[in-house]
């Protein structure tokens, strides 16, 4: 049990509570059924808004599914993403998207109790929630810290901050000296807090920008009430990280993708 959640509640929460969570662009297509949840997005290119985020699939039909999707984000020229969960279905589905060429990466899911987090801040460094008026520069340091195009990712974030209904969506920006140098963002659950998206420019990365990004998230999530934050993490950077901080592994996962 942790923050009084049993591990399948914890899975829950950081596996299909969010799917719910977030906001969608105008072109966004939901393909969602008991058995798949999918998002298709023509116009986010490079990810984030493309994905297969559950499968559960007979034996007898796992082959020409894999087929059509991956022909339906090609038709499109997306990047996309394939994330393989403990209850996708059948047991060997990794293996058989790693047979497509697909390119894989380990993710770990991690959780923490939001009342036994100490997190050290950096000295220097200030996080800010955005608004209407610092939207574009977190924009831009959102592109420049994944490598994407900035248009698509603010079309987004004004949708969400110009909705006075939806107080799901939090965005964050640090700053070292005034110079905008990284961004984290969360998602508000009825139940938790789902943390997203956080990144640092190269420059100003092992200075502990990062530490204070996740202590921000943390600490407005804990003012709203929420007692849980769980998020995905790559196995190879920011969930080390994250571990030593206090948050539990629950479960690792395989993500594919096209390229």
């Amino acid at each position: 049990m942790l923050a009084g959640f049993t591990r399948d509640e914890l899975l829950h929460e950081a596996l299909v509570s969010p799917r719910q969570a977030r906001g969608a662009y105008a072109d966004t297509q939901v393909y969602e059924r008991p058995d798949w949840f999918q998002l298709l997005t023509p116009s986010f290119r490079q990810g984030g808004f493309n994905e297969v985020a559950f499968a559960r699939l007979g034996d007898d039909e796992v082959e020409s599914v894999i087929d059509a999707t991956l022909a339906q984000y090609a038709a499109h020229g997306l990047r996309f993403r394939w994330t393989v969960t403990p209850d996708c279905r059948p047991l060997d589905l990794a293996d058989r998207l790693a047979r497509r060429g697909l390119r894989s990466e380990r993710v770990v899911v991690l959780a923490a109790a939001i009342d036994s987090l100490q997190i050290p801040e950096a000295d220097g460094v200030t996080v800010e929630r955005v608004g209407l008026d610092t939207v574009e520069l977190h924009a831009e340091v959102t592109a420049r810290g994944w490598n994407v195009d900035p248009a698509p990712l603010l079309a987004y974030q004004r949708s969400l901050l110009a909705e006075p209904t939806d107080d799901r969506n939090h965005l964050f920006l640090a700053r070292r000296d005034g110079e905008a140098i990284g961004i984290g963002n969360y998602a508000a659950l009825p139940r938790s807090a789902f943390l997203i998206g956080a990144v640092v420019l190269e420059d100003h990365r092992s200075r502990g920008a990062y530490r204070s990004l996740l202590a921000a998230r943390v600490r407005h999530a804990a003012a709203r009430g929420l007692k849980l934050v769980t998020t995905h993490a790559r196995a190879t950077t920011s969930a080390p990280i994250l571990t030593r901080l206090g948050f539990v592994p629950v479960v690792e996962l395989p993500v594919f993708f096209n390229r």
